[in-house]
């Protein structure tokens, strides 16, 4: 948390990786390597608050991430974080091929941001 009370993410990279083992042995090293202390995965519940099978596999990528790396994993949802990274986005006239590359980092830095303001809550 900064002096002035929000909090701020950062994103550390992104992993391109279409194989759902090695994107999960992937994600698991990153970790070990910046020692992170837990893990948040998003979930793409739906506005209704009923999971399809975008939720099921994070899930699955969830647990078998938590199986790998040997670090807690936190799955939360994800509604509406796509749509404000397109907001972002907008403001700040990031278009073309440089919208397309970072709107998934965008959004999980805005998912990271609500998970930790949730946390401090608690």
């Amino acid at each position: 948390m900064c002096d002035t009370g929000e909090i701020l993410a950062s994103p550390v990279g992104t992993v391109n990786e279409s194989s759902f083992k090695k994107c999960c042995e992937k994600v698991a090293k990153k970790a070990g390597e910046l020692e992170v202390g837990e893990i948040v995965v998003g979930l793409p519940v739906n506005m209704d608050g009923t999971k399809g099978e975008s939720a099921k596999r994070c899930e699955d990528f969830a647990r078998m991430l938590e199986k790998l790396s040997g670090i807690k994993v936190n799955l939360f949802d994800e509604r509406k974080t796509t749509v404000l990274a397109h907001t972002y986005l907008n403001d700040t006239n990031t278009r073309g091929q440089k919208r397309k590359d970072i709107i998934d980092t965008v959004s999980a830095v805005i998912l990271l941001e609500d998970y930790l303001k949730f946390k401090h809550n608690i």
